[in-house]
């Protein structure tokens, strides 16, 4: 979200709108946000998207994934950010999540983002300060029996539909390579604090799978090559990979930037000429959508992809107007058992494994033999050559066939007219897509028992009056959010022919701007 209590309207863009009046009208920031700007959020944009949810959306919420970052960017030397104006802030932003969501009985799952810190990026090993701190400005969220895990490293566990699902909110600052006050995941370091963490998920999803419960993981930078110190992020992938049959999904942001992509076997792989590699989104040559659209296009055909080597990360964009547009989104699940039209099912005996030809953005090279390579000095330690452990991957998980639990789909809303906003005119936030297929938003003649994926009344008056068979809000047309729809969704996007997706899923990304 971003709050800053220093936006100032009409003051200079070039100054992160906390001063100066330019002369020319399009140098000053609006009254409610800047749209494409270097500004963070006044306090107004954020009280009112929360409110905006507890008008129109408390009623129909189930759990609120919350993915941090609620503090000003330190983009302004002559005010800078301290550590009290950081807890304020966030203590603020809880109050009102809190008195929206959690006081009626809503779950909410806050994860620290990098700008919840100072400085921001750098977190020691906890006890400290800021788990101290967060303890209590969350307290109303972490469920008693994790606020002594909490205090050590600024995650915890919570069962949002008890005895069902459990949501997982990871300290993301202990993978993240900009914190330099960690050890990366180390092997040899055990009490390095990404490693703790680490140990403590695999205890998590061992414990909830003995129970036959589900899981989302969330937390603030998304896991990738790009983001994650090397061996912080093959421990990711593998417990991702090895409990992939009971991990719903993954929810991150910190990208400011709508797209999702995939965690991979061929990540576990040993990379042996790690000069050449490029990482995702970092290379010279390539913006994020090109080099995911890249990504896309190198994924194996249909019939020769095994679906067990596939994790998905969902990236949702913020609402700070920094630098796109404020946006939120609200995804659906299946509440109903098994249901007999529509479902995407994937017979494992048909999918083959092919790793050949397979080189993804973020994970360029050659993949030498473990066998050989493990056993030298420079590769022995590494936590590709030490996990080995027996996979959980099921094509009847509900992450890859619809069935009770398994998510369905989002939809995505955005302001569109920012700068249209006064002190008398509020902004609008409207529908900017969803994922499901424009049938799947009403019942069918003759059906059964419905559930409105997307309450009408937070639909657009096209969508709302009957079954339409085609529109403008559902570009992708997804049965399911299960890996096998993610998968083929990334197919099409990745054939250079689907010019008009490409185009669309470039929109979404960059909410216009690109």
């Amino acid at each position: 979200m971003h709050p800053d209590p220093y936006y100032k309207a009409h003051k200079s863009l070039d100054k992160a709108c906390h001063r100066k009046k330019p002369k020319k009208k399009k140098d000053r920031a609006d009254f409610w946000g800047t749209a494409y700007s270097e500004c963070d959020s006044p306090l107004r944009l954020t009280n009112y998207t929360l409110d905006f949810l507890d008008k129109h959306w408390s009623s129909e919420i189930d759990f609120v994934v919350w993915t941090g970052d609620n503090a000003r960017h330190d983009n302004d030397h002559k005010v800078p950010r301290t550590p009290a104006e950081i807890f304020d802030l966030n203590r603020a932003v809880a109050k009102k999540m809190d008195k929206i969501f959690a006081s009626k009985g809503i779950p909410v799952v806050p994860s620290l983002g990098n700008n919840d810190l100072w400085p921001h990026n750098i977190m020691t090993a906890g006890p400290n300060a800021v788990t101290n701190e967060f303890s209590s400005i969350w307290k109303q969220f972490i469920p008693f029996p994790y606020h002594q895990v909490f205090q050590r490293g600024a995650y915890y566990s919570t069962e949002v539909i008890p005895g069902s699902v459990a949501a997982i909110s990871l300290n993301t600052m202990y993978f993240y390579d900009s914190n330099k006050a960690v050890g990366g995941c180390n092997s040899r370091e055990g009490n390095d604090p990404g490693n703790l963490q680490f140990d403590w998920l695999e205890v998590q999803l061992k414990t909830y799978r003995s129970r036959n419960m589900l899981v989302w993981l969330t937390g603030h930078v998304p896991p990738s090559p790009g983001n994650y110190y090397p061996e912080c992020y093959v421990r990711y992938v593998e417990l991702s990979l090895r409990f992939q049959d009971i991990i719903l999904g993954h929810l991150y942001g910190h990208m400011n930037a709508d797209h999702f992509f995939f965690v991979e076997a061929v990540d576990l792989l040993l990379d042996v000429d790690q000069g050449k590699k490029i990482r995702m989104g970092t290379s010279d040559e390539e913006d994020l959508c090109d080099a995911l659209l890249n990504d896309f296009g190198a994924l194996p055909k249909a019939g020769k992809t095994d679906l067990d080597q596939y994790g998905v990360i969902n990236v949702s964009p913020p609402v700070v107007p920094n630098p796109y547009l404020p946006t939120f989104r609200v995804y659906s699940y299946n509440i109903s058992a098994l249901r007999g039209s529509g479902v995407q099912t994937v017979d494992r005996n048909q999918e083959t494994q092919n790793k050949r030809g397979r080189k993804p953005s973020h994970h360029r090279g050659d993949h030498g033999n473990k066998a050989t390579y493990c056993k030298e000095e420079e590769y022995r330690h590494s936590w590709k050559c030490i996990l080995n452990n027996t996979w959980h991957s099921d094509p009847d998980a509900p992450s890859r066939r619809n069935q009770l639990w398994s998510p369905l789909g989002y939809a995505q809303y955005y302001i569109p007219d920012l700068a249209g906003g006064n002190k008398t005119r509020k902004p609008d936030f409207k529908l900017e897509y969803t994922t499901y297929a424009a049938t799947d938003l009403h019942p069918l003649l003759g059906g059964g028992e419905f559930n409105y994926p997307v309450p009408l009344q937070n639909l657009p008056k096209s969508l709302r009056k009957g079954p339409v068979e085609k529109s403008e809000y559902t570009p992708y047309e997804l049965a399911d959010l299960t890996v096998g729809s993610w998968v083929g969704l990334a197919r099409r996007l990745g054939a250079e022919q689907e010019r008009k997706m490409r185009k669309r899923f470039r929109k979404y990304m960059y909410l216009g701007s690109g």
